[in-house]
Parts: C-alpha cells; structure tokens; sequence
C-alpha cells in the first residue's frame, strides 16, 4: 500500500527533484503540493512547482503558502536576501521548464492544510523541504490537526553541517521561530540534515545514466543536478569533485525506504536568539550526563546510504505518469 504524503516546498532545484520523485513512485500517494517562501519569492515557487508537475504530466493540486517567515523579517538586517530577490546560483529563480499550463488553487495552503488534515483518517504524513512556515502556521492556527498528522519528515537543519551560516542550514535558518514550533510540537519527526544529505551525492556519472533512462522526469532531473553540481564546485565544493546533494530527494526515498538513511533518537531544538548562531538545530546527541537533558523529539538522520539512494533514483525516474 502506497503512503499517503504532503508536500511543502520551496521549488528550486532540488525540491522539483524531489516533486517528480514522489509523483512517480509507486509507493507514495502525493495528495497535494503546498508551496513556501525560501529559495525564491513564493510567488516564482509556486510557479515552479506547476511547472514541474505540468512537465511530468501530473495532476497534483498546488496551494500558494506564505510570502514571509512568522517574524524574522521584522527585525532589520537579521535575514538579509529574504524574500530571496536575488537568484541563487544554485537554484537560479523560475526554473528552465516550459511556463505552466496549470493554475494554483484558490485555497491558501495554510487553510488546505488544515482543513484537508481535519477531515483526514490520520494516514498523511507530512513532507516539508523548505522553510517551515505554512506548518508552524496551520499548528497554531489549529493545533488539534497534530493528532492527525502520524508523522513529519523533514528536509532541514544539520549537527556538524552548516550552510548558509557556520551554524545553520538554510531551511531552518529561514524561519526559526516557526522551525522551533514545528520541532516541539509533539507529533513523530524524523529530521533530514545536511549531514545525510551531504552523503548521497549524485555525481556527473549519475546525471549521465539519467540521460541514458530518456524519461522526461530523468532528463529534468539530470539537468537540474548538473546545474547543482557546478554550483557546488565553485561555492560549496563536496568531498569529491564533481557532485552534488540533491537534499529533497534523500527525504522522499526516506519514505520510501527507511534504510536509506540511519537515524539517532534525538532532542532537538532550534536557535532563536543567538547573534552567530541564529536558526542553528541544536541536537542532544552526547547523553554522556543526564542533568538537564531534555526527552527525545525526533529521529535525526546523520548518514545515508549513497549507493541506495541513487540506485532508487535512477528506478524511481525511470516512471511516467
């Protein structure tokens, strides 16, 4: 039986990566797609993500999310480049897919969420790989949709990995009041960092045998990672040469096959106030004393099976709609 899944993106690069794979995975049931404010203005989100299901030939709904972080952005100078008005060098700003042919849904994502969580049986979990904003929303808006959602994965945050700052990974980094209301918010977790992430890496040689599948989804895929890995190379250079992560990715396989990542039983917590460390996921791993330690909240993944992953990839873009 397939799982049923949320989607909360941020649609650059790596999300449209990440959209294809659960559209197309036999064991996943992507009910919809809600978009955020992060990598780009949400607005150029929300037009992506059409893009990239019209581009699969997908009928996945997409409801526009928040323009801004719950309130980093009133204070000035702490989220430089928020909305991103400048394109990133990795994931640019409207991705290179023909313009869509489909439209938004009229329903905002804060109220879909609730609303299509309310109604539900309890057996949608929920993806988020972009700032955590549209969640933290729909939780205090109306906190009782948390006994209906089983579980969380999250694409965000890092122990020994940062990325946009020494201390923080970007998804977190973006909105860390609404990550700090999603991390203790009761509900499973399972949190994706960049220390998984950054060990399942495509390389040059995988975007190649995404070239040799010719699907559409393949072709995009290779594409898109192709940009990422020149962008990494000259900006955030990986341990070899010549790759890339394909962040989003790892957390929709994860779904698919837990093994793919390996996990410890973690508290976690996220950086609200620190003048350097702003937006930092703060994870109790060394239990060494146990003064003050603070319950588990979520299974962190630390390390991943590249070989896996990728092999998953490459089966899982093989697909079409």
């Amino acid at each position: 039986m397939s799982t049923k899944i949320i989607m909360d993106v941020d649609t650059g690069t790596d999300d449209a990566v990440a959209i294809m794979t659960a559209a197309l995975s036999p064991d996943i049931d992507l009910l919809g797609i809600t978009t955020v404010n992060g990598n780009c203005p949400v607005e150029i989100c929300t037009e992506n993500t059409l893009r990239v299901v019209d581009h699969i030939g997908a009928k996945i709904p997409v409801y526009h999310g928040c323009s801004l972080p719950l309130s980093a952005t009133l204070t000035p100078g702490r989220k430089p480049n928020i909305p991103a008005i400048e394109p990133h060098s990795i994931h640019g700003h409207y991705l290179d897919l023909p313009a869509a042919s489909s439209e938004k849904q009229n329903m905002t994502a804060v109220e879909w969420l609730i609303n299509t969580y309310l109604e539900s049986d309890g057996d949608i979990s929920l993806v988020p790989v972009g700032p955590l904003t549209n969640v933290a929303m729909a939780i205090r808006q109306a906190p009782e949709i948390l006994d209906k959602i089983p579980e969380i994965v999250i694409m965000g945050g890092g122990h020994h990995v940062a990325n946009c700052t020494s201390s923080a990974e970007f998804n977190i980094w973006v909105d860390p009041e609404a990550a700090r209301v999603v991390m203790n918010c009761g509900r499973p977790i399972r949190l994706v960092t960049l220390d998984a992430t950054h060990e399942a890496l495509f390389t040059m040689e995988t975007c190649d045998a995404l070239k040799k599948i010719g699907t559409p989804a393949a072709i995009c895929a290779a594409a898109f990672a192709e940009v990422r890995i020149s962008a990494y190379d000259k900006a955030q250079p990986m341990a070899s040469a010549g790759s890339a992560p394909i962040h989003d990715a790892l957390a929709v396989c994860a779904i698919i096959k837990p093994e793919v990542i390996s996990t410890v039983y973690a508290h976690v917590d996220v950086e609200t106030m620190g003048e350097l460390t702003d937006g930092r996921t703060v994870v109790d791993i060394d239990r060494s004393g146990d003064r003050g330690r603070l319950p588990p909240n979520a299974h962190v993944a630390l390390h991943a099976d590249e070989e896996l992953f990728v092999e998953m990839m490459l089966d899982i873009l093989s697909n079409e709609i």
